[in-house]
């Protein structure tokens, strides 16, 4: 099994470079491509997008020679949730082409994450129960159902799909930043299917193709980065983390952690956004990355900062138990605040020198 794993990474990761290298020239080709400014797009010359569209291809070709070969074939995931994670992520992948080619309004690019969170639901993704974190005792199962499916939870998955597709959406804003965390949160997902608790090898090798997929197209999308995620690549990457999440027994709360840094960063952006009267999906450097870089710190510097607090964060995950899990998330809003407050305070020092 151990070479299977290896074997799937190694394929996907592969595909997906061949890939990203295809994209980038059929990108510049088309002229679709992401123009460098003195605000938040800070690379140096055109760089090509798209690049969303290399994971998904190696995602969707490695996990399909995967029910080919009949080892996607039988377990946890049946074979029409794999339909709807393939038919979700490539209206992603439109969405995301129409959105980098034509600058689509926020108001009608909404509305591919909407169609790919409903697929899933309707594919049969969702919650059995939710527990006491406490206690382990059942707090709620899912028995309405309409049409054969269970109302309550679909309601879940689908706001916890256009939450997760949001965050990284939102967090795109740094050469390999998404790629990275997701890739990050690929890897954890992946071992936490293996533990004895879970013991899932058909999520496992989602995650591990995922991941495969993304650290592929990470070469050449870290800085400086030759070419970027694009609308379908940041959507899709939050997409997979979402369904992995849940399909690998509602992990939610370990998903929790993976992603705390982007989803807390997301929250406390759109809060100032708000407070601000700015309207929800409106750009600024209001991001943690930028206030990184406000305070010093290089593109790569910040990067792997960031890599390194979802790597800590994500790997407490797979070893606590859930109220060592709730523990750490406490700890974790705690940290984030620690940081705003902290970057606060060198950013107005700085400030102050200038003047």
């Amino acid at each position: 099994m151990k070479f299977l794993y290896f074997a799937a990474f190694s394929l996907a990761f592969f595909i997906s470079f061949i890939g990203t290298v295809w994209v980038a020239k059929f990108a510049r080709s088309r002229r679709i491509v992401d123009l460098p400014d003195e605000n938040r797009h800070l690379h140096k010359k055109p760089t090509p997008m798209l690049g969303g569209w290399a994971i998904y291809g190696s995602f969707f070709l490695v996990t399909a020679i995967g029910v080919l070969s009949g080892r996607l074939t039988h377990g946890n995931i049946p074979f029409l949730v794999l339909i709807g994670i393939w038919l979700g992520g490539g209206f992603l992948m439109l969405g995301g082409y129409l959105d980098d080619r034509y600058r689509l309004p926020a108001k009608y690019s909404v509305i591919f994450p909407i169609l790919a969170s409903l697929i899933v639901v309707c594919s049969g993704v969702h919650a059995v129960s939710i527990h006491n974190p406490f206690t382990n005792t059942v707090l709620f199962t899912d028995s309405v159902k309409f049409l054969g499916l269970p109302v309550l939870s679909g309601i879940v998955v689908f706001f916890w799909t256009m939450i997760m597709t949001y965050t990284t959406k939102l967090l795109d804003g740094m050469d390999g930043l998404v790629t990275g965390i997701t890739a990050i949160a690929a890897l954890v997902l992946f071992a936490l299917s293996l533990t004895p608790q879970v013991m899932q090898s058909e999520t496992a090798l989602l995650a591990i193709i995922f991941a495969g997929s993304l650290l592929g197209f990470l070469i050449l999308n870290f800085h400086p980065a030759k070419i970027f995620l694009g609308e379908g690549g940041s959507t899709f990457a939050g997409f997979m983390i979402a369904v992995l999440a849940i399909v690998s027994g509602g992990k939610i709360a370990a998903t929790l952690l993976i992603m705390g840094i982007p989803l807390l960063d997301m929250l406390w952006v759109i809060f100032l956004r708000l407070k601000n009267g700015q309207p929800f999906f409106s750009g600024d450097r209001k991001h943690l990355h930028f206030k990184l870089l406000d305070i010093g710190l290089s593109q790569p510097q910040a990067v792997l900062f960031l890599y390194a607090l979802t790597g800590i964060f994500g790997i407490s995950g797979v070893f606590l138990q859930s109220r060592g899990k709730l523990i750490a998330l406490a700890i974790l809003v705690a940290v984030m605040l620690a940081i705003i407050a902290a970057l606060y305070a060198v950013y107005q020092q700085s400030q102050k020198k200038h003047e």
